[in-house]
This record gives C-alpha cells, sequence and structure tokens, in this order.
C-alpha cells in the first residue's frame, strides 16, 4: 500500500495554480499563474536491473501518482515515456513556461498545473509518489533534493546535476530517504547498449588496453559571452523562475531559453554534460570504471560564461578485471574522430556520428550511439561474436520498481558517479593542458583553481541545503 495520502487520492481539485477536469487550453493557460562500489556490477549488468532501492508500494497493482516538472522539449517526452507505466497517473504539471505548460495540460486535464515546482510540492505534498525532473541542468538539483527529501521517488534527466557536489548529494540524499531513483539516459535500456556491455564484460575483445568515445555535436555558446541588450520577457514566461538558483542574468530572446542553454555554464554542461553520460555509460559499466584518476583537456579552453567547441578530453583510470591495466578514456565532440590507423580496422571505415572505440588485447569493438557493436580480429570482421541482449523501456522500468515490481538500472548510486566522471572533464576544458588529479573520495583535485567549480554559487533566496 502507498502510504497515506499516496496513490488514492481523490480527483485533485482546481487550487492556486491550477485547472479543473474541463479545462480547455485556454482556460489552462489562463488559469497559471569510496566510488567505485557504486561500479560494481554482475556479468548480467547488460541483461537485467541490478539495483534495488526500496519502492513505497509492496502491490504491483497499486496505482502511481507522478508530478512533471519541465514539460516541454525532453521533457514531454519524458512526459509521454512515463505515462506509458501500468498504473501510472499524471497527476500535476509543473513548467515556467505557460505555452508548455498549457499544451502538457491540454493532454492531461486531470492534473494540476504549476509554475514554480516549490508551490507544487506543497500543494500536493500526499497526492504525489513521484516526480520527474526534466528542467535544465542547472535545476536538477534544486528539484530533485526538494522531491527525495519529502519521500518522493525521482527520474531525473542527465546529467544529474550541474555541479560534482550536487551529484555526490543527490545520490547521498537517495540513499538515505531509500527512494526508487533513475537517471534520464534512456539509450541505458537499448539492445545495443546491453548486448556491448554483456559482450565486453564476456571477454570478446580481451582486456581493454584505451578507449575513444566521441560526438559530432558541439553545445558551444558565442563567443563574445552575453550581449548587453535586454529583450522584454514574453508573458508566458517567468523568467525568475526559469533563473532558479542560477545567477540574475537579463532575458535575451533566443539566447537561453527554450533550447540553447546548454551552452551556458550557468545553466549547461556543454556537449560533454549532455552526451557524455549516453556515450561514456556503456564504457564505464562494463569495464567497471571507479572514478577517474587524473584528467586533461587539449581543447580550447571553455570562456568564462560559454563552453568551447571542439572539445578533447583525456581520462586515466586505474586498471580494473576488464582492462589491460591502466587504461586511458579520450572524450572528443565536435569535429574530432578517433584516428583509426593503428586498430587494424579498414582504411576505408566510415565511423558513425557518435559512438565509442575500444581497442582490446584481442580484438577491437565500434560501439555506434543507438546501433548494435561490430568486432574485429586482424582486421575481419568477426560474425557471431556475441549474443544480442534484449532491451527495455527505461521509463516503465522506474514507474514499475516504484510500484514494488522489479527494480531501476541507472539509481543515483550509479548515475551519481557516472555524471562525475562526465563532470570532472568538464571542469578539466577550463585548464587546457593541465592534468588535474581528482581525488573523488575528497571531492576534490589537486588544483586549486579547479577545485572553485566543484560546487556552485547560489543566488540568494535559491539556496540548496
Amino acid at each position: 500500500m502507498m502510504p497515506a495520502g499516496r496513490g488514492r487520492g481523490a480527483k485533485p481539485v482546481p487550487a492556486h495554480g491550477g485547472g479543473g477536469p474541463a479545462a480547455t487550453l485556454a482556460r489552462v493557460v489562463r488559469a497559471l499563474s569510496s566510488r567505485r562500489s557504486f561500479f560494481k556490477t554482475s556479468a548480467a549488468f547488460a541483461a537485467a536491473p541490478l539495483f534495488a532501492p526500496r519502492a513505497w508500494s509492496s502491490s504491483p497493482a497499486e496505482t502511481l501518482n507522478v508530478a512533471c516538472v519541465g514539460v516541454g522539449n525532453m521533457g514531454h517526452a519524458d512526459l509521454h515515456g512515463v505515462r506509458r507505466g501500468k498504473n501510472v497517473r499524471i497527476v500535476a504539471l509543473c513548467d515556467v513556461d505557460e505555452a508548455f505548460l498549457g499544451k502538457a495540460a491540454a493532454e492531461h486535464p486531470d492534473a494540476r498545473t504549476f509554475r514554480d515546482y516549490r508551490r507544487m510540492l506543497d500543494a500536493m505534498e500526499r497526492d504525489v509518489d513521484a516526480v520527474v525532473v526534466s528542467t535544465p541542468d542547472h535545476m536538477h538539483a534544486a528539484v530533485a533534493l526538494a522531491a527525495m527529501r519529502r519521500g518522493k521517488h525521482v527520474y531525473c534527466q542527465k546529467p544529474l546535476a550541474h555541479s560534482l557536489h550536487e551529484c555526490r548529494r543527490m545520490a547521498e540524499v537517495a540513499a538515505r530517504e531509500k527512494v526508487v531513483t533513475q537517471m534520464g539516459i534512456q539509450i541505458h535500456a537499448h539492445p545495443a547498449y546491453r548486448t556491448a556491455v554483456a559482450a565486453l564484460r564476456g571477454g570478446v575483445i580481451g582486456k581493454v588496453r584505451a578507449v575513444h568515445s566521441w560526438v559530432g555535436k558541439s553545445w558551444a555558446g558565442p563567443a563574445e559571452g552575453r550581449p548587453e541588450r535586454t529583450d522584454e520577457v514574453p508573458d508566458s514566461l517567468a523568467w525568475d523562475l526559469w533563473l532558479g538558483v542560477a545567477p540574475a542574468r537579463s532575458f535575451v530572446h533566443g539566447l537561453y531559453h527554450p533550447a540553447q542553454w546548454r551552452g551556458w555554464t550557468d545553466f549547461g554542461t556543454g556537449t560533454l554534460g549532455d552526451m557524455g553520460c549516453h556515450i561514456l555509460d556503456p564504457v564505464c559499466s562494463a569495464l567497471d570504471l571507479g572514478a577517474p584518476v587524473a584528467v586533461r583537456s587539449h581543447g580550447p579552453a571553455h570562456r568564462a560564461e560559454t563552453f568551447a567547441p571542439d572539445g578533447d578530453v583525456r581520462y586515466e583510470f586505474a586498471g580494473t578485471a576488464f582492462t589491460d591495466g591502466a587504461v586511458t578514456v579520450r572524450w572528443t565532440d565536435g569535429a574530432a574522430r578517433p584516428d583509426v590507423s593503428g586498430a587494424g580496422l579498414p582504411a576505408d571505415l566510415q565511423l558513425p556520428a557518435g559512438g565509442s572505440l575500444l581497442l582490446g588485447t584481442e580484438g577491437v569493438m565500434l560501439l555506434p550511439h543507438w546501433a548494435m557493436p561490430t568486432v574485429w580480429r586482424d582486421g575481419e570482421v568477426v560474425a557471431d561474436a556475441f549474443e544480442h541482449r534484449p532491451g527495455g523501456d527505461h521509463y516503465c522500468e522506474w514507474t514499475d520498481a516504484c510500484r514494488g515490481e522489479g527494480t531501476t538500472s541507472t539509481p543515483f548510486s550509479y548515475a551519481g558517479p557516472l555524471s562525475e566522471t562526465v563532470l570532472v572533464g568538464v571542469v578539466a576544458g577550463r585548464f587546457p593542458g593541465t592534468t588535474l588529479r581528482w581525488d573523488s573520495a575528497a571531492l576534490q583535485f589537486d588544483h586549486a583553481p579547479a577545485n572553485a567549480f566543484v560546487t556552485r554559487t547560489y543566488r540568494e533566496g535559491w539556496a540548496i541545503e
């Protein structure tokens, strides 16, 4: 059974910031006002979820009442993904932009609507079991921590947080509150990634010596930084709420919201933050990598307010049972591609726009982003090199686990350390040419200027405990 008031509340009634069941779209709009242990996995990692946080419900038949914070763009996709779950009811929608909120509310007229997630959590304390967080990166920790401290299960988009300190706190609070969590790296449940992880852990290419992961996109903000002008904030947008924990900034049309924020250091985590959790996920899980021990950027330096294009970050990891001693993982984004000249691959091989190339003692694996891996030995493709593994539904995995049915595969105990690896590289991008030693247990670098970016300064009135 759900705790009192959870999963079996009466139909939501209109309240401040909310609408009623018969509301039309127009009415809705008007109504709006130690680390390595985290990565230890079994040989079956790719085939089945591993972690089993306690779910509130003891009955898989129980209805799960879900609130979604951020319902535009990826948030809208997350809303649709979660509502596919069995016995899921969307009871609350929250977004700072009326246009996004109105669209989602028209699809879920029984859900109450809010602009401010804090008011939503206050108003629906007893009517929400789980919260989906699909905001820009800078607000992930603020919303997720507030929800978890109220005992709510949380699904949060990647990267888990904007800073290294936030990632650690989110994993700690999730463990303390014993809530069911999942980070939004949907490809983790894809057959290609599950197959690749199982094959690598089974020794299909022997011990891995080196890895090159890449993506062709580049989330770089303007080199000149913010313009001096200030545009009028649209009536549909609650700009102060959008800024949230970030420093006060003037609104400029088309510069940040709705989809340009990733290139800005105040709000996003650049290309590595956007794509690293996806593409490095099978590498870290298959090779059982702990925290990187060192990182060095060979790309251009990030600017004060924006991320630079064409990143090139090289991580050093201690050796594991699946590597040939210490291993280097190179990440590039933008124009760079792996050099395959010494890898024993065909010279005319066309590499995908994103993925990983893993060099082993007994072969090479190419794992494209969203496609099945290929294995080469002695320059020839190895047919039937591995057993194909089935995929799953990343969203339903979470909603089922919240109801007490099964477990999740990217809980914050896993997602926190994975996001940490990614964000260590983001910090390194500010200090190109400098090798930074990373002490994960202490959450600090051996370089004082880099330690200034382990956490962030929160805007007055928005501090995160």
